[in-house]
């Protein structure tokens, strides 16, 4: 199983199919430069801590390079390409779903472990503690419930299996079929915490009155994380953060990096098609115990339903050790 999102910066329909840009990728050669530079590091006697933020923003760099936004689907794309070299020596099937959320109903509706992804905005809107995030409103989030991404994959060995498709990519879903806007997101988190506010270790809720602001760019999101948490040493203009007075220099840091881990997707503006898949599910209905049993449709959900009542209730319910994790941290984001 790997992303959808492995696809990069794209526009448009994005096509099942292998990845463009993989013919010119030398794995080899990535991995010997990042032992390379692992080497150089140790040469100089780097601390730990050096050698951690040295190689993660080395491996940044060799995914921009690439054209990927990150180490994360710079990797996942490394992956497809190795299965790709071998699908004609060994049956290969890609399940790439996208954003996963928890269930919608098996093993019960709104199982989930840990905070990923949208969820942890979710939480942070909730506590009060964060207001605004870099994202364009009109950008389509692609959520999948957990349970129908087990389903599609249950679906594809069984239809594999019995030789009905030739086909061996398959995007597991919703902005093709069934789009769900950031701008959903915002009304339906002002919405749930309006009527059901989070309580704090105090006992006492958490008043939500207005919705999250999106804010149109990284720039933006920079600029007002300064001015509310650093002073800068003089007015030489171009200063980067590490250039700013502030006791909470850590924390900053931490937070512009999820900001920027985000932006791929908050202002992704590419559709996934979902063809295939479609295909494979109608294959599965001609095949006895298949059909219904496994559905993994998302043009079948209601998505301010299943977020309204299972999805952020599960969140908040079977993550609740993450969800305090994530206190200090977002108390950075808290912008406006």
């Amino acid at each position: 199983m790997l992303s959808a999102y492995v696809c990069g910066k794209v526009m448009g329909l994005v096509p099942e199919e292998l990845l463009t840009g993989l013919s010119t990728l030398n794995i080899e050669l990535e991995k010997e430069m990042m032992e390379q530079k692992l080497n150089e590091l140790q040469v100089q006697n780097a601390d730990e801590e050096t050698i951690k933020s040295e190689m993660k923003m080395f491996g940044i760099q060799r995914a921009n390079l690439h054209g990927w936004p990150n180490t994360y689907s710079f990797t996942k794309a490394m992956a497809e390409k190795l299965l790709a070299n071998i699908k004609d020596c060994l049956p290969v099937i890609i399940i790439s779903p996208t954003v996963i959320l928890s269930t919608c109903s098996e093993p019960f509706p709104g199982w989930i472990e840990g905070v990923r992804n949208s969820d942890s905005v979710i939480v942070g809107h909730a506590k009060g503690e964060i207001t605004s995030f870099p994202a364009d409103s009109n950008t389509i989030l692609d959520i999948i419930p957990a349970d129908m991404v087990v389903n599609s994959m249950i679906t594809a060995l069984v239809v594999h299996s019995n030789n009905l498709s030739k086909k061996w990519i398959y995007h597991i879903g919703s902005s093709f079929r069934n789009p769900f806007k950031l701008s959903n997101l915002q009304d339906i988190m002002y919405s749930y915490f309006s009527k059901n506010p989070w309580v704090n270790e105090d006992g006492k809720p958490v008043a939500i009155n207005k919705k999250i602001a999106y804010l149109s760019s990284m720039a933006e999101f920079v600029n007002c994380i300064k001015k509310r948490h650093v002073v800068p040493k003089d007015q030489v203009p171009g200063q980067s953060h590490r250039d700013f007075n502030t006791n909470n220099y850590g924390e900053i840091e931490r937070a512009m990096r999820m900001a920027e881990l985000y932006q791929p997707y908050t202002f992704f503006q590419g559709i996934f098609h979902d063809k295939n898949a479609e295909e494979l599910g109608m294959m599965a209905k001609t095949i006895a115990d298949m059909d219904n049993g496994f559905n993994f449709n998302s043009k079948d959900m209601n998505w301010m339903d299943y977020l309204m009542n299972v999805h952020i209730p599960g969140l908040l319910k079977h993550s609740n050790k993450s969800v305090r994790n994530l206190a200090k941290l977002w108390s950075y984001l808290a912008l406006c």
